[in-house]
């Protein structure tokens, strides 16, 4: 898929709506079907297969044990409904970009163009699309919703995203995180978006917040936005620098190899465990490395969740 660059003012999109849609067309043209299509609620029943109907809700458990097909019959088979969080913390506007380009993201711009994305998906399927976004307050809340409208309402948002960087803003990832999961009532497909970084909270605070978006039977995609040169494997230069904290604004000033071994390990380790309870707990973890191709990512994720339905 290639995708032509749309570049704007200071930290934004030309045009992000547009910048969107070329990603999901080109997914779409890639003979891939949408993977997100037909989201049921509740199993209720099983019915006798009709030779010609489709084969993919054939019970196949039931086949070993009774030698007949049966198909599984669900209740409240509604449009998909899906809701994206956002973490709007400093530390998702790094590196610093003076323009943003499909080539060229930071984590926060990844983050909202993955967003428009997978809004312009729902879009074409006339499914309900909500959104949040957090730091250390509640920034924005829609509810879930299908119209023209409020598409264009989150597009604005995710716009405003992208040129407003807050300084030294942390996270209070637990605490929004939990007040999302209490909103949200239907089942529904949640996207979070952050970066993993808390100095609010511990790891396992954080991932008792991610565990509460799993109740009702939500299915949870967490996408770990990172700059990974960076960030996990502290890549910088021998020579004396100071070195800020972006959310706290405290700084140190050292050689980049005295800490750089002590530091990788520590965060390989606690990345390591993250992602691990991520899978014991069936929530899908996506490492979103924005030096890496932005379409790679998504749509090796699309495909694959395409082969699990």
């Amino acid at each position: 898929m290639v995708i032509r660059d749309e570049v704007n003012k200071v930290g934004g999109f030309k045009n992000l709506d547009f910048l969107a849609k070329q990603v999901v067309e080109g997914f779409i043209s890639g003979k891939h079907k949408s993977p997100f299509h037909g989201f049921s609620a509740e199993f209720a029943e099983h019915k006798i297969y009709n030779p010609g109907e489709s084969t993919r809700h054939i019970d196949w458990k039931l086949f070993a044990k009774t030698d007949k097909l049966y198909t599984k019959r669900y209740d409240d088979e509604t449009n998909l409904r899906c809701h994206i969080v956002i973490d709007n913390s400093s530390s998702m506007h790094y590196p610093e970009l003076k323009t943003q380009s499909i080539a060229n993201l930071n984590k926060i711009g990844f983050s909202a163009l993955a967003s428009a994305s997978l809004m312009h998906m729902f879009k074409k399927q006339r499914d309900a699309v909500g959104l949040s976004v957090y730091s250390n307050t509640y920034d924005f809340y829609a509810q879930e919703k299908g119209s023209e409208r409020h598409y264009n309402i989150l597009l604005n948002q995710l716009d405003d995203l992208l040129v407003n960087t807050p300084e030294k803003q942390q996270t209070d990832t637990y605490k929004y995180l939990h007040l999302i999961a209490e909103k949200i009532h239907r089942r529904s497909l949640i996207f979070v978006f952050t970066d993993l970084f808390q100095t609010t909270s511990t790891a396992e605070e954080l991932f008792e917040a991610l565990r509460h978006l799993k109740y009702n039977k939500h299915e949870v995609i967490l996408f770990h936005v990172t700059d990974k040169a960076k960030e996990m494997d502290f890549d910088f230069m021998n020579t004396p620098k100071r070195y800020f904290d972006v959310e706290t604004g405290e700084e140190i000033d050292l050689y980049a190899d005295q800490i750089k071994e002590t530091y990788q390990e520590t965060v390989k380790k606690y990345f390591n465990d993250f992602r691990l309870k991520c899978g014991q707990n069936n929530i899908k973890y996506i490492l979103a490395d924005v030096n890496q191709n932005f379409d790679s990512i998504l749509s090796t994720y699309l495909v694959e969740r395409q082969k699990m339905k």
